[in-house]
């Protein structure tokens, strides 16, 4: 009997929610998908008979075994935490039609993975999109727009290198031991960061900063973030074409990546 190790923070999914979520990922023969945290192995079945390869992350390594050891003739199991993977396509004959990420990611760990994921995207790792199983609140912080409650660092960063899409609501049932809380499957599409900044850094830094003064006025906001007050923040808002009565959470992606860049050159 497979038993779910709370360190891990481990969910595992259902077998009729898996084909649902299967579905959802709609994945193709000539594909190579990434699975981050395959535990038993039930949605990686599902993958592997539809597609080339599965390259599956799993930091369980009795679990990791296990799966290894399942005889699945396309499916290579990576003992070991995906936020130190090194994702290579070298073993693969020829170039697959798509390269995707799935995965059911424990919910202590879903903003590092989902940022690991970027990282990797900008590095060159080919990744058309990612199908992932996450805390449901999470999920809605990651579709916000803005000048909502959900909107904050996590929309901001990641709608900056991904369009993000809710595919699917899943209960506290659908999972294995039940969690306390409702999850989301959601799919991010990367992309080059949308609009470019001058200094990705900056561009972090700056959205990272002035969500910590959320309910101020991002002329208020602005004092969290030392290059706008050497620069003064009220200049740098004009610079921007930025009202500095507003609050952060009314600021679009854009708008942020604007003000970022007249910040820039004052580090």
């Amino acid at each position: 009997m497979i038993r779910a190790r709370k360190r891990f923070g481990q969910h595992f999914l259902e077998p009729a929610w898996a084909d649902k979520v299967i579905r959802a990922i709609d994945p193709q023969a000539d594909e190579v998908f990434v699975e981050i945290g395959p535990g038993p192995g039930v949605l990686t079945r599902r993958l592997a008979a539809r597609t080339r390869a599965v390259i599956a992350y799993e930091i369980d390594r009795d679990l990791a075994a296990a799966l290894d050891q399942s005889g699945l003739p396309n499916v290579g199991v990576i003992e070991g935490d995906f936020l130190d993977a090194h994702v290579s396509l070298e073993a693969e004959p020829t170039e697959p039609a798509a390269l995707r990420a799935a995965g059911n990611l424990p919910y202590n760990v879903a903003s590092p993975i989902l940022f690991k994921l970027i990282d990797l995207y900008r590095s060159g790792v080919p990744f058309a999109d990612a199908t992932i199983m996450l805390q449901r609140e999470v999920a809605d912080r990651l579709v916000a727009k803005p000048g909502g409650k959900e909107y904050g660092v996590l929309s901001v960063l990641i709608q900056h290198s991904a369009a993000v899409e809710r595919l699917l609501t899943l209960p506290a049932g659908a999972f294995r031991p039940a969690p306390k809380v409702q999850s989301a499957l959601v799919r991010l599409r990367f992309h080059p960061p949308d609009p470019p900044v001058k200094d990705a850094a900056v561009f972090e830094a700056l959205v990272t900063a002035v969500f910590t003064r959320r309910r101020k006025t991002l002329a208020n906001a602005l004092l969290a973030f030392p290059p706008a007050v050497r620069r003064s923040p009220l200049e740098a808002l004009q610079a921007a074409g930025l009202d500095g009565r507003r609050r952060p959470e009314t600021l679009s992606v854009a708008e942020f990546a604007r003000l970022a860049d007249v910040l820039t050159k004052v580090r």
